[in-house]
């Protein structure tokens, strides 16, 4: 394998992973949860 076919792998799998996680992040049945995870800093003991 040469060096260029490496980079090009590497950039592919890292924009996979990166739209991947973008898509995770914004699936509706996450959106409660991130929602109570975001009110966790105004809550008081």
């Amino acid at each position: 394998m040469d060096v260029t076919v490496m980079r090009v792998v590497v950039t592919l799998v890292s924009f996979a992973c990166f739209v991947g996680i973008w898509v995770w992040a914004y699936a509706r049945n996450n959106r409660s949860r991130f929602d109570e995870a975001a009110q966790l800093p105004f809550q008081q003991d």
